[in-house]
Protein backbone atom coordinates (compact mmCIF):
# COMPACT_ATOMS: atom_id res chain seq x y z
CA UNK A 1 0.00 0.00 0.00
CA UNK A 2 1.22 3.41 -1.42
CA UNK A 3 1.38 6.95 0.67
CA UNK A 4 3.08 8.67 -1.80
CA UNK A 5 0.57 11.21 -4.39
CA UNK A 6 1.31 12.96 -7.57
CA UNK A 7 0.37 16.73 -7.69
CA UNK A 8 -2.22 16.41 -10.00
CA UNK A 9 -4.12 14.02 -7.11
CA UNK A 10 -3.74 16.19 -4.94
CA UNK A 11 -4.59 19.03 -6.22
CA UNK A 12 -7.61 17.56 -7.67
CA UNK A 13 -9.24 15.13 -5.41
CA UNK A 14 -12.77 15.99 -4.50
CA UNK A 15 -13.11 18.21 -6.88
CA UNK A 16 -15.44 18.05 -10.23
CA UNK A 17 -18.24 16.65 -7.79
CA UNK A 18 -20.52 17.81 -10.54
CA UNK A 19 -21.57 15.72 -13.42
CA UNK A 20 -20.51 17.35 -17.21
CA UNK A 21 -22.87 17.30 -20.14
CA UNK A 22 -22.34 14.65 -22.84
CA UNK A 23 -21.44 17.34 -25.13
CA UNK A 24 -18.21 18.32 -22.65
CA UNK A 25 -17.77 14.69 -22.41
CA UNK A 26 -17.16 14.54 -25.68
CA UNK A 27 -15.43 17.41 -26.38
CA UNK A 28 -12.57 16.18 -24.10
CA UNK A 29 -12.64 12.95 -26.03
CA UNK A 30 -11.93 14.70 -29.60
CA UNK A 31 -9.41 16.64 -27.95
CA UNK A 32 -7.32 14.35 -25.52
CA UNK A 33 -7.53 11.04 -27.63
CA UNK A 34 -4.66 11.54 -29.99
CA UNK A 35 -2.52 13.71 -27.53
CA UNK A 36 -2.94 10.83 -25.13
CA UNK A 37 -2.72 8.12 -27.48
CA UNK A 38 0.89 7.07 -26.67
CA UNK A 39 1.32 8.11 -23.65
CA UNK A 40 2.27 5.59 -20.57
CA UNK A 41 -0.42 4.13 -19.20
CA UNK A 42 0.24 6.65 -15.53
CA UNK A 43 0.22 9.51 -17.16
CA UNK A 44 -3.35 8.78 -19.31
CA UNK A 45 -4.32 7.91 -15.42
CA UNK A 46 -2.98 10.27 -14.22
CA UNK A 47 -4.98 12.74 -16.82
CA UNK A 48 -8.49 11.20 -16.57
CA UNK A 49 -8.49 11.38 -12.44
CA UNK A 50 -6.86 15.62 -12.77
CA UNK A 51 -10.07 16.05 -15.26
CA UNK A 52 -12.95 14.22 -13.17
CA UNK A 53 -11.35 13.70 -9.76
CA UNK A 54 -14.36 12.07 -8.02
CA UNK A 55 -16.38 11.87 -10.54
CA UNK A 56 -13.43 9.18 -12.52
CA UNK A 57 -13.70 5.62 -11.55
CA UNK A 58 -11.73 2.23 -12.88
CA UNK A 59 -13.27 -1.18 -13.33
CA UNK A 60 -11.61 -4.77 -12.11
CA UNK A 61 -12.73 -8.26 -12.99
CA UNK A 62 -9.68 -9.21 -10.31
CA UNK A 63 -7.92 -11.34 -13.29
CA UNK A 64 -5.03 -9.52 -11.90
CA UNK A 65 -4.43 -6.08 -10.39
CA UNK A 66 -2.45 -4.65 -12.73
CA UNK A 67 -4.70 -1.63 -14.10
CA UNK A 68 -5.80 -1.25 -9.56
CA UNK A 69 -1.84 -1.36 -9.36
CA UNK A 70 -1.49 1.85 -11.56
CA UNK A 71 -4.52 3.58 -10.75
CA UNK A 72 -3.23 3.23 -6.94
CA UNK A 73 -0.20 4.62 -7.30
CA UNK A 74 -1.10 7.70 -9.47
CA UNK A 75 -3.58 8.30 -7.48
CA UNK A 76 -4.14 6.83 -3.74
CA UNK A 77 -7.50 6.00 -2.82
CA UNK A 78 -9.14 5.77 -5.90
CA UNK A 79 -12.17 3.89 -6.74
CA UNK A 80 -11.99 0.56 -7.89
CA UNK A 81 -15.34 -0.81 -8.67
CA UNK A 82 -15.42 -5.12 -8.67
CA UNK A 83 -18.69 -6.33 -10.28
CA UNK A 84 -19.79 -9.38 -8.18
CA UNK A 85 -22.26 -11.36 -10.46
CA UNK A 86 -23.04 -13.96 -7.62
CA UNK A 87 -21.20 -16.54 -10.16
CA UNK A 88 -17.61 -15.78 -9.08
CA UNK A 89 -14.91 -18.38 -8.20
CA UNK A 90 -13.87 -18.42 -4.91
CA UNK A 91 -10.63 -17.17 -6.44
CA UNK A 92 -11.45 -14.41 -8.00
CA UNK A 93 -13.65 -13.14 -4.43
CA UNK A 94 -10.06 -13.87 -2.16
CA UNK A 95 -8.38 -11.59 -5.18
CA UNK A 96 -10.62 -9.11 -4.92
CA UNK A 97 -10.23 -8.99 -0.85
CA UNK A 98 -6.76 -9.32 -1.35
CA UNK A 99 -6.52 -6.06 -3.52
CA UNK A 100 -8.82 -4.42 -0.90
CA UNK A 101 -6.29 -4.79 1.90
CA UNK A 102 -3.41 -4.16 -0.24
CA UNK A 103 -3.58 -1.41 -1.82
CA UNK A 104 -4.78 2.13 -1.64
CA UNK A 105 -8.13 2.16 -2.75
CA UNK A 106 -11.51 2.27 -2.15
CA UNK A 107 -13.00 -0.55 -3.88
CA UNK A 108 -16.39 -0.98 -4.17
CA UNK A 109 -18.00 -4.12 -5.01
CA UNK A 110 -21.85 -3.57 -6.58
CA UNK A 111 -24.51 -6.67 -7.61
CA UNK A 112 -26.82 -7.28 -9.53
CA UNK A 113 -30.75 -6.32 -8.14
CA UNK A 114 -31.68 -9.72 -8.34
CA UNK A 115 -29.55 -12.83 -6.27
CA UNK A 116 -29.09 -15.92 -8.30
CA UNK A 117 -32.21 -17.77 -6.43
CA UNK A 118 -34.15 -14.42 -7.17
CA UNK A 119 -33.28 -14.81 -11.23
CA UNK A 120 -33.75 -18.58 -11.02
CA UNK A 121 -37.32 -17.97 -9.78
CA UNK A 122 -38.27 -15.43 -12.40
CA UNK A 123 -36.07 -16.76 -15.43
CA UNK A 124 -36.16 -20.31 -15.28
CA UNK A 125 -33.49 -22.17 -13.42
CA UNK A 126 -29.11 -21.46 -14.86
CA UNK A 127 -30.35 -18.30 -16.80
CA UNK A 128 -26.55 -18.62 -17.97
CA UNK A 129 -26.87 -21.56 -19.76
CA UNK A 130 -30.73 -21.35 -21.24
CA UNK A 131 -29.50 -17.76 -22.19
CA UNK A 132 -26.73 -16.68 -21.25
CA UNK A 133 -26.93 -12.97 -23.23
CA UNK A 134 -29.91 -11.92 -20.66
CA UNK A 135 -28.04 -13.54 -17.96
CA UNK A 136 -24.85 -11.27 -18.86
CA UNK A 137 -27.32 -7.93 -19.44
CA UNK A 138 -29.14 -9.18 -15.76
CA UNK A 139 -25.59 -9.90 -13.76
CA UNK A 140 -23.28 -7.68 -15.70
CA UNK A 141 -24.24 -5.11 -17.99
CA UNK A 142 -27.56 -3.40 -16.47
CA UNK A 143 -25.55 -3.14 -13.11
CA UNK A 144 -22.18 -1.53 -13.83
CA UNK A 145 -24.82 0.89 -15.66
CA UNK A 146 -26.56 2.05 -12.60
CA UNK A 147 -23.43 2.28 -10.95
CA UNK A 148 -21.46 4.27 -14.33
CA UNK A 149 -24.41 6.26 -13.46
CA UNK A 150 -22.44 8.33 -11.15
CA UNK A 151 -19.30 8.74 -12.92
CA UNK A 152 -18.36 10.88 -15.74
CA UNK A 153 -15.32 8.58 -16.91
CA UNK A 154 -14.31 5.21 -16.37
CA UNK A 155 -11.24 3.06 -17.15
CA UNK A 156 -10.91 -0.55 -17.40
CA UNK A 157 -7.86 -3.09 -17.90
CA UNK A 158 -9.45 -3.91 -22.03
CA UNK A 159 -6.07 -4.63 -24.16
CA UNK A 160 -5.87 -5.04 -27.76
CA UNK A 161 -3.93 -8.07 -27.91
CA UNK A 162 -7.14 -9.83 -26.21
CA UNK A 163 -9.68 -10.35 -29.06
CA UNK A 164 -9.88 -9.17 -33.08
CA UNK A 165 -12.80 -6.85 -31.39
CA UNK A 166 -10.97 -5.10 -29.67
CA UNK A 167 -7.55 -4.25 -31.70
CA UNK A 168 -9.12 -0.78 -32.69
CA UNK A 169 -10.08 -0.02 -28.91
CA UNK A 170 -8.71 3.82 -28.22
CA UNK A 171 -6.92 4.60 -25.53
CA UNK A 172 -9.55 7.44 -24.38
CA UNK A 173 -12.82 6.94 -26.50
CA UNK A 174 -16.62 8.26 -26.13
CA UNK A 175 -18.99 5.48 -24.12
CA UNK A 176 -22.00 6.44 -26.53
CA UNK A 177 -24.03 3.83 -24.75
CA UNK A 178 -23.42 5.36 -21.09
CA UNK A 179 -22.95 8.78 -22.26
CA UNK A 180 -19.33 8.38 -20.34
CA UNK A 181 -15.59 9.05 -21.53
CA UNK A 182 -14.10 5.57 -21.68
CA UNK A 183 -10.68 5.11 -20.54
CA UNK A 184 -8.35 2.25 -21.26
CA UNK A 185 -4.57 3.55 -20.19
CA UNK A 186 -3.31 -0.28 -21.02
CA UNK A 187 -5.47 -0.61 -24.22
CA UNK A 188 -1.10 -0.49 -25.98
CA UNK A 189 0.27 -3.15 -24.17
CA UNK A 190 1.32 -6.52 -25.39
CA UNK A 191 0.99 -10.10 -23.23
CA UNK A 192 4.68 -9.65 -22.62
CA UNK A 193 4.27 -6.19 -20.94
CA UNK A 194 1.65 -7.14 -18.74
CA UNK A 195 3.62 -10.26 -17.52
CA UNK A 196 6.93 -7.79 -17.22
CA UNK A 197 4.85 -5.07 -15.23
CA UNK A 198 3.50 -7.78 -13.08
CA UNK A 199 7.13 -9.47 -12.00
CA UNK A 200 8.44 -5.87 -11.51
CA UNK A 201 6.17 -4.62 -9.22
CA UNK A 202 5.25 -7.98 -7.65
CA UNK A 203 1.34 -7.73 -8.63
CA UNK A 204 -1.66 -9.46 -7.17
CA UNK A 205 -2.92 -12.05 -9.56
CA UNK A 206 -5.98 -14.49 -9.38
CA UNK A 207 -4.54 -17.79 -9.17
CA UNK A 208 -6.74 -19.58 -11.58
CA UNK A 209 -4.22 -17.77 -14.25
CA UNK A 210 -2.10 -20.35 -13.33
CA UNK A 211 -3.95 -22.82 -13.51
CA UNK A 212 -4.68 -22.83 -17.26
CA UNK A 213 -7.49 -19.54 -16.74
CA UNK A 214 -5.81 -17.09 -19.14
CA UNK A 215 -9.42 -15.21 -19.85
CA UNK A 216 -11.37 -15.53 -15.94
CA UNK A 217 -15.46 -14.77 -15.82
CA UNK A 218 -18.11 -16.68 -14.09
CA UNK A 219 -17.55 -19.85 -13.63
CA UNK A 220 -20.29 -21.52 -15.04
CA UNK A 221 -18.95 -20.01 -18.44
CA UNK A 222 -15.37 -20.22 -17.93
CA UNK A 223 -13.27 -23.42 -18.95
CA UNK A 224 -9.50 -24.43 -18.89
CA UNK A 225 -7.89 -23.20 -21.56
CA UNK A 226 -4.89 -25.60 -23.32
CA UNK A 227 -1.67 -24.08 -23.64
CA UNK A 228 -0.97 -22.46 -27.17
CA UNK A 229 -4.84 -21.61 -27.18
CA UNK A 230 -6.79 -18.34 -27.82
CA UNK A 231 -6.85 -17.47 -24.23
CA UNK A 232 -10.11 -16.30 -24.76
CA UNK A 233 -11.36 -19.45 -25.86
CA UNK A 234 -12.74 -20.97 -22.22
CA UNK A 235 -15.39 -18.27 -22.37
CA UNK A 236 -18.62 -19.21 -22.90
CA UNK A 237 -17.04 -22.61 -24.70
CA UNK A 238 -18.92 -23.98 -27.14
CA UNK A 239 -21.00 -21.18 -28.37
CA UNK A 240 -20.73 -17.64 -30.51
CA UNK A 241 -20.54 -15.54 -27.71
CA UNK A 242 -17.44 -13.83 -27.08
CA UNK A 243 -18.50 -10.58 -25.09
CA UNK A 244 -20.85 -10.24 -21.77
CA UNK A 245 -21.73 -6.50 -23.37
CA UNK A 246 -19.93 -4.33 -21.19
CA UNK A 247 -17.17 -3.74 -23.92
CA UNK A 248 -19.74 -4.24 -26.97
Amino acid sequence: MTTETTTAARAFRGTHTEGRSPEELRELVSHMGAELELAPAEDIIEWAFATFGERFCITSSMGDSVLAHLASSVAPGINVVFLDTGYHFAETIGTRDAVEAVLDVNLITITPPLTVEEQDAQYGKDLYRTDPDLCCKLRKVQPLQETLDGFDAWASGLRRAETRNRVNAPVIGWDARRGKVKVSPIARWSDEQVEQYIADNGVLVNPLVYDGYPSIGCWPCTRRVAPGDDPRSGRWAGTNKTECGIHS
